[in-house]
């Protein structure tokens, strides 16, 4: 288990100061963002919560996880690290491009 929080479907008028203030109910938040699309500067209607411990970690999914916030039932569980993308496919590096 790991400390860090994956929060999905957030309302998209949720700010990292107001992920910041929920999780604090469960413990030491060390950091809380709600993740932007770079082009429209808009949040993308999920975050990411770093509890100080484990056992805050569960407390917290355990107390929010499909609780309500600003009308949003929200998702909480361990953040997953992300998987690894394949190679963009360039033939003369032997990427895959299909051949006929």
């Amino acid at each position: 288990m790991g400390s860090k929080l994956y929060v999905g479907n957030l309302n998209y008028r949720v700010g990292d100061a107001d992920l910041e203030r929920t999780f604090a109910a469960y413990g030491t938040v060390k950091s809380a963002q709600v993740v932007m699309d770079r082009a429209t500067g808009r949040s993308r209607g999920f975050g990411f919560v770093e509890m100080g411990s484990d056992q805050e970690a569960q407390a917290a999914i355990a107390g929010l996880n499909g609780k309500d916030m600003d009308g949003r039932n929200l998702m909480v569980n361990e953040a997953r690290p992300p998987e690894r993308r394949g190679g963009g496919g360039d033939v003369k590096r032997g990427g895959g491009g299909r051949r006929y």
